[in-house]
């Protein structure tokens, strides 16, 4: 009533470490694996210091560790091995639009999206690996019932492989069960997502899915 303006489809937002899961997933196709490790350090990216949002460190860490507890210098770290631009085309393949900074601050979210092309986005990990269009209109019918519109089931087909979807699983399920979206487990429910957020806490994402179920907040 206050506002006509519609944010979850037109505002643009810093995902913060809710982008995340596209840089690993960039890593996993590059032969990657959840237990494979790398350093949680300080690091130097040309005169940019990346740090945990804790401001510790905890050395050699998992991917899932990484990922669980959103340590910002592992998500840099593997960005920059593989190139902040095949980072971007890991987003785009999955449905992300909007423009994005293709640099080694992509890493940790600092492209706008919406929320509506982030939940988008996260929709194959959920669904076994398939890019989907949002869509809002099922149907259209006259008022006496006359069918017409009916929308068919379009999709832009297989955008990750399941291999590589259900090591990203294992990884974003352990965010909920040991790492930073602790709250949001649910209980006889097998689920996952990351949470993020933008500098000075000024938006805080969380995107999570079932099996039956994408939402984001």
């Amino acid at each position: 009533a206050d506002s006509q303006f519609n944010r979850a489809v037109a505002a643009r937002r810093q995902p913060g470490s809710a982008f995340k899961p596209f840089v690993y997933l960039t890593a996993i196709e590059r032969g990657l694996t959840p237990d494979t490790l790398r350093e949680d350090a300080p690091l130097n990216v040309r005169g940019w210091r990346p740090e945990n949002s804790s401001r510790e460190y905890q050395g050699p860490v998992t991917l899932t560790r990484a990922l669980s507890q959103s340590l910002n210098t592992v998500a840099v770290r593997i960005a920059m091995e593989a190139g902040p631009k095949a980072v971007a085309a890991t987003a785009r393949k999955l449905g992300i639009q909007s423009e994005l900074n293709v640099n080694p601050t992509l890493a940790l979210g600092t492209s706008e999206v919406t929320p509506l092309e982030l939940v988008a986005a996260y929709a194959p990990f959920a669904n076994g690996g398939i890019r989907i269009q949002p869509h809002v209109i099922m149907q259209v019918k006259t008022a006496s019932g006359k069918m017409l519109y009916r929308r068919k089931g379009a999709s832009f087909g297989r955008a990750v492989e399941l291999r590589h979807i259900g090591m990203m699983n294992t990884m974003m399920q352990e965010t909920l069960l040991t790492g930073t979206a602790r709250k949001a487990e649910l209980r006889g429910w097998q689920a996952a997502g990351k949470t993020g957020t933008s500098q000075e806490y000024r938006d805080g994402w969380f995107v999570g899915y079932t099996s039956r179920m994408v939402a984001g907040v």
